[in-house]
């Protein structure tokens, strides 16, 4: 059913500007216009300059009526506020209409446009809306006026939209433009593009989407009749912020005593579930009577093909057709429904029936079968009807799955000293260095500086080490006997668990360790006997956990805890973010000679990893997985990405090497940082999905997401923003960089192999990309990008500079006198110059709320630079390290990088030049340079002293703000002796 709303006419309107002459006859209804009006269906936004309001109708449908019993009825305009000057009526005709119109696949807004004719009558505009949305709109229609002088051989258009309550606010299609000639008739139908300045921009932006999320949930299921919910409730789930999709779930949990083969005295069962098209089957047992299976399968109520459920028992042979148990018939109208948090619903015994309904046979089978959602809890393991076609391995890579990543810990190892350090070549004075290791990460020290067999290094090294510790540290001393070659003179094995665990910068007590001799031992055990130990070293090591181990950029930063627990704080907030879709996803491989995409998505927040369902061979799937994470700290980013599922398995098992050939392609990633989104309110988004290629910014869908976070306490929340960023241990003993740099791609690579061991594996080119592993590597459209994110932050001294030196010429009289009597009253009341700066930043930021982001930021192409980004600089992007291109590709890119860097050394040169020139003030680098500048302190201490300091300032600043007739062109006196100055480059070679 559609709701329909005619737009006959107005009368007596008010205009706007007093000059507009509106008009009408009521012998035949029409509306004499010499100014184009556009009628308006309570379209909320700013109206453009020209529009005027001129009244709106607020009308419930609680009344409206059938087609061919509507009557045309007039409204009183309403006026918009108290003091708004609003008369006039509409005419309105509404009715409900059975037909049905087809859906247009994209949004679109009805436009009709119509010439302006005295001898026909307007065109009649009709809005439709879905049967579900009658009842939930209230339909408000606006008038709005355009007093802008026009042609009168322009068109006038007459455009009708719908705003519902915010409740069940959907998706407004865009315009669909009909032209008409003189007789009325319409001539094209296209759609109205949107203004601005670059349609190809829109693509990129975040839009405004309102789903059916679970706070709306209706109990709108065609099955559960003899449910346990009424019509008209509420489904009560913490799964608020998906959207509600049913589920037949059907639990096999065992059978008992059923009848043996004629043959082989047993049976060898197994159970399959058939739902119209759709077959689930168990694994089946080999000569057991009593088997039990405890296995759950899912049927898509969308995909619901028949009125009847049917679980068949068979008896698998290995020759020939299986035979037939028994079964049980389920009527679908009788299934019960169930909706968490209420406990699992219990199985039940059936007698088994004979196949073709002759009565019972032997055996019985435990079954429970019930109507649900995803927030069940049986869900993310239970076998689901559109996944039916994944077989063998693939069907663990397509479930859902929560991940935590290991506890991470920073290996400190100061290498104090050695002694009895004996080279083999007793001859040779040992140059002594100690190299540990630490699974895949080897560091070592300086070699000693003195030749001596009691080295001193005292130097620390630092590695990641994983609970739980499953690697050893191997320290090893060598002796570089050559540059080329090191021969190692000590080597001993300790476990990581045995040292000490510090979480905080109290030292720890150090310890001597012997060294066994390299290459004594199973070779040779008679002397391993003799020189049971031949030096020893000194080490003071320990587990640092009142660091942060920091695995991801500290840029897009989500947990910033110590590794210690005992030294996390009490929790914030809560964040939950509901995963519900994606759309137009473009295709990622070839299946069956056609595109397809077999899509999920993956969120990273703290330690804890999401996965979602793998919805197979679909571009717009639908996830609908709700997740909730507790936040430390609101200066944090979530990241989420989308990726195609290259591990379905398929008839026949792949090979390892095929498998692990197989790479999940990387669809789209976003970031949200926490700190813009205001608290205990719901987002609900679509995001795009952008990827830089080597041919550009492609943008490869949108992904849906509802989010919301919570705050637990205000107090707790103005604590953080005062509390440091990171551990205190990060401050009193800061890393380097090349050492964070190190220890975070150490630290990524842990993650990443031990979250590819988990069951679904979540693969290493997954972990790399959303921990942006990639992120230190060059790239010359970043470097553009952070060159102009720096400008623009210059360009508001830029601008206040100029206005300054607008003031000071007189440029605005009137702005350059309200200057001058401003700076006279702060001379005046200097005490007023913090109080009024402060004051002016609090007028700044009120007056600035009102253009505040509504929505949380998104990947930006104009600001990361990848609009008009060079192809080569792309390729350049893209390469391999080290570089994988032709040798006369990368000179010409080394070639341009030195001229960047020329650029770049210029300015750094003249940068240094200025500081030199303040320091040759002094310095007597000039000596008639530096005579005057003393002499004039000299005179300038005594003036100063003397004049008080209101009077110094007062002239110093009407003289920077003289008038243009008392300055002039040439620089000043002190300019002219500053670039006087000597500086030291003309020292440089």
């Amino acid at each position: 059913m559609k709701l329909v709303v005619e737009v006959v006419d107005a009368h007596d309107l008010m205009p706007k500007d007093g000059e507009g002459n509106l008009s009408s006859t009521s012998a035949k209804p029409k509306t004499s216009i010499t100014k184009p009006l556009k009628f308006l269906c309570n379209e909320r936004r700013v109206p453009t300059p020209g529009q005027h309001f001129l009244g709106s109708v607020r009308i419930p449908c609680s009344n409206t009526v059938k087609k061919g019993k509507a009557a045309y009825q007039r409204f009183q305009l309403e006026k918009k506020w108290f003091f708004s000057s609003v008369k006039g009526e509409i005419g309105l005709r509404i009715y409900i209409s059975p037909d049905s119109e087809p859906k247009s696949p994209q949004p679109q807004t009805l436009t009709l446009e119509a010439p302006p004719s005295k001898s026909h009558q307007p065109p009649e505009v009709h809005k439709v809306l879905s049967h579900s949305e009658v009842f939930a709109a209230v339909p408000t229609v606006s008038l709005i006026g355009n007093s802008s002088a026009r042609d009168p051989s322009e068109e006038t258009k007459e455009v009708v939209t719908f705003h519902h309550l915010q409740k069940y606010q959907v998706q407004q299609p865009a315009g669909i433009s009909v032209e008409r000639h003189c007789q009325g008739f319409p001539s094209s139908m296209q759609p109205v593009r949107p203004q601005g300045p670059h349609s190809h921009e829109e693509d990129y932006d975040l839009k405004d989407t309102n789903p059916q999320l679970g706070e709306r949930w209706p109990n709108g299921g065609a099955y559960g009749g003899r449910g346990w919910m009424s019509g008209g409730e509420r489904f009560a789930s913490t799964y608020d912020l998906v959207e509600q999709m049913f589920y037949l779930y059907v639990r096999v949990v065992k059978a008992k005593d059923l009848p043996p083969s004629s043959i082989t005295a047993s049976c060898d069962p197994y159970v399959e579930v058939k739902l119209g098209n759709y077959k689930g089957r168990t694994k089946h047992f080999e000569r057991k009577m009593n088997p039990e299976w405890n296995q759950v399968f899912a049927f898509s109520k969308d995909r619901i093909q028949s009125s009847v459920l049917e679980v068949f028992v068979k008896d698998k042979e290995m020759i020939g057709r299986d035979d037939y148990l028994g079964r049980v018939v389920f009527d679908l109208n009788e299934i019960p429904t169930r909706v968490p948090p209420d406990s699992p619903l219990a199985p039940l015994w059936y007698r088994l029936e004979h196949r073709r309904g002759e009565g019972k046979v032997r055996g019985e089978i435990m079954v429970a079968v019930w109507m649900g959602t995803q927030a069940d809890e049986a869900f993310p393991h239970a076998w689901h009807s559109d996944a039916a076609a994944v077989c063998g391995e693939g069907v663990h890579n397509i479930r859902s799955k929560v991940y935590v990543s290991p506890k991470l810990w920073y290996l400190r190892v100061n290498v104090i000293e050695a002694q009895d350090v004996l080279p083999n070549d007793r001859s040779h004075l040992p140059e002594v260095f100690v190299k540990a290791q630490v699974g895949n990460q080897v560091l070592r020290t300086k070699i000693c500086p003195t030749h001596t067999a009691n080295p001193v290094w005292n130097e620390d090294l630092v590695f990641v080490a994983a609970e739980p510790f499953e690697e050893q540290m191997i320290i090893t001393v060598e002796d570089r006997v050559h540059p080329t070659k090191d021969e190692v003179l000590g080597k001993m094995s300790m476990p990581i668990d045995m040292f000490e665990k510090r979480l905080d910068h109290r030292p720890v007590h150090s310890r001597w360790f012997n060294l066994e001799k390299y290459g004594f031992g199973v070779l040779e055990p008679d002397r391993r006997k003799e020189l049971k130990f031949s030096s020893r070293i000194h080490l003071r090591v320990c587990l640092e956990g009142g660091y942060h181990v920091l695995d991801e950029s500290t840029m897009y930063i989500s947990d910033q805890r110590p590794t210690a627990r005992q030294l996390w704080k009490q929790p914030v907030g809560i964040l939950e973010v509901g995963i519900l879709s994606a759309q137009g996803l473009l295709p990622m491989k070839m299946k069956d000679g056609r595109g397809s995409t077999d899509a999920y998505c993956v969120a990273k927040y703290g330690q804890k990893w999401v996965r979602t369902r793998t919805i197979l061979d679909t571009l717009s799937p639908k996830w609908n997985e709700q997740y909730t994470w507790e936040v430390y700290d609101p200066c944090t980013v979530i990241t989420l990405g989308v990726f195609d599922n290259c591990h379905l398995g398929g008839a026949e098992r792949p090979t390892p090497m095929a498998a692990s050939a197989a790479r999940d392609s990387r669809i789209g990633k976003v970031r949200i940082r926490l700190s813009t989104l205001e608290a205990h309110r719901m987002y609900t988004h679509s995001y795009p999905l952008l990827v830089l290629q080597p041919n550009g910014v492609k943008k490869m869908g949108d992904l849906q997401l509802a989010i919301r976070f919570t705050t637990l306490s205000l107090a707790n929340m103005i604590y953080v923003y005062g509390h440091p960023l990171l551990p205190k241990m990060h401050y009193l003993h800061p890393f380097t960089v090349n050492q964070v740099d190190n220890l975070r791609y150490q630290a990524m690579n842990i993650v990443a192999v031990r979250l590819g061991r988990a069951e679904p594996p979540l693969r290493k080119e997954v972990v790399e990309y959303m921990l942006d592993v990639d992120s230190h590597m060059w790239s010359m459209r970043r470097s553009k990008a952070n060159f102009f994110r720096i400008m623009s932050l210059l360009s508001s001294m830029f601008s206040m500079s100029r206005w300054f030196g607008d003031v000071c010429n007189w440029k605005n009289s009137m702005t350059t006198v309200l200057v001058h009597i401003l700076f006279l009253i702060l001379i005046w009341y200097p005490e007023l110059i913090l109080p009024t700066l402060f004051v002016y930043m609090f007028l700044i930021g009120i007056w600035n709320y009102r253009f505040r982001p509504r929505h949380p930021p998104h990947m930006d192409i104009k600001l990361s630079w990848a609009e008009a980004v060079h192809p080569d600089e792309l390729d350049e992007e893209f390469d391999t390290f080290p570089s994988s291109r032709p040798h006369d590709i990368v000179r010409m890119r080394y070639d341009r990088i030195r001229s960047v860097a020329g650029r770049i050394q210029t300015v750094v040169g003249d940068l240094a030049t200025q500081g030199e020139r303040f320091q040759s003030l002094l310095s007597w680098r000039d000596p008639r340079a530096t005579s005057l500048f003393i002499i004039f302190s000299l005179c300038a201490a005594v003036v100063l002293y003397a004049t008080p300091f209101r009077v110094v300032a007062l002239i110093a600043g009407l003289y920077y703000l003289r008038h243009p007739r008392f300055r002039s062109k040439l620089p000043s006196a002190p300019s002219n002796f500053f670039r006087r100055l000597s500086a030291r480059a003309d020292s440089l070679l």
